[in-house]
């Protein structure tokens, strides 16, 4: 999609806030009984032009969705393959394993979609029908619909993250490592075991520290920041774009449960 503004956002608020105050130009010219005509004072300064954002706030949807949910559902399922098979997450109590699900899937999935080389584009999302519109206002106050729309500027952040891993082409052995160092992640509130944790994580970052690379540490240190990017994506931008269209209203933090704990029939990852 492309960046520029459209002449659609000439009827968004941003620009009118930038016509001529005309209001203020008819009652300039009115004149009080008995008062000499003067020139009418000059309107106040339209305020600085700024870069319209009407349109990356707007929602966006897959443009293949049957192609892109399709990959991404198998992306998920080697991640989470890759998270119940590593022998030092089972030995953890479960509830440090349930922590570390939902605190480190997201990245998980990223860097998963990377690896996978899966591309995706969008465009924007349908206006809701009546009907949705009617079904949605009769809901109780304060009580959100299950799923948000995501926006075009939510989306495109998402890419530039996915984009910098792309520019660092990490070898198989890299990406095994940073899984380890993101999956054991010890600053996730109440951790049990989070001292042991953080040892496995440490040793997960020697390991991709120590492979021989022509950078030297400085690709590790660009690795590292690439990887604090994916921890900062949103949960629910990942489920609405990738997921939603699949699971509907269902929790996406229940299936990822059922999946590490209820499916045996996961494939082992390659």
């Amino acid at each position: 999609m492309s960046s520029s503004v459209d002449p659609g956002c000439e009827r968004c608020q941003c620009h009118r806030d930038r016509q001529p105050a005309i209001l203020y130009t008819l009652l300039s010219q009115e004149l009080r009984p008995g008062t000499a005509r003067h020139p009418p004072p000059p309107p106040p300064p339209p305020p600085p032009r700024q870069r319209c954002l009407c349109r990356q706030r707007r929602a966006v949807c897959l443009r293949t969705p049957h192609l892109t949910c399709r990959a991404a559902s198998g992306v998920l399922l080697k991640t989470i393959s890759f998270v119940r098979n590593v022998a030092a997450f089972q030995l953890l109590p479960r509830e440090d394993q349930l922590l570390l699900l939902h605190g480190c899937w997201v990245p998980l999935f990223l860097l998963g979609l990377v690896q996978e080389m899966v591309t995706f584009e969008v465009m924007e999302a349908p206006a809701p029908s009546m009907l949705k519109k009617i079904l949605l206002s009769g809901q109780s106050k304060g009580q959100e619909p299950e799923g948000t729309q995501p926006t075009l500027a939510a989306v495109q952040r998402l890419q530039c993250c996915l984009n910098s891993f792309w520019r660092l082409d990490l070898s198989p052995s890299e990406y095994t490592y940073l899984r380890g160092a993101i999956l054991f992640n010890p600053d996730i509130p109440g951790l049990r075991a989070a001292p042991y944790i953080g040892s496995l994580q440490r040793e997960a970052q020697g390991a991709l520290r120590a492979l021989p690379r022509p950078e030297g540490q400085a690709r590790f240190s660009r690795i590292l920041r690439a990887s604090c990017s994916l921890r900062a994506v949103p949960a629910g931008l990942v489920t609405d774009l990738f997921f939603r269209p699949v699971i509907g209203d269902a929790a996406m933090g229940q299936l990822l449960v059922e999946m590490l704990f209820e499916a045996p029939w996961l494939p082992l990852p390659r």
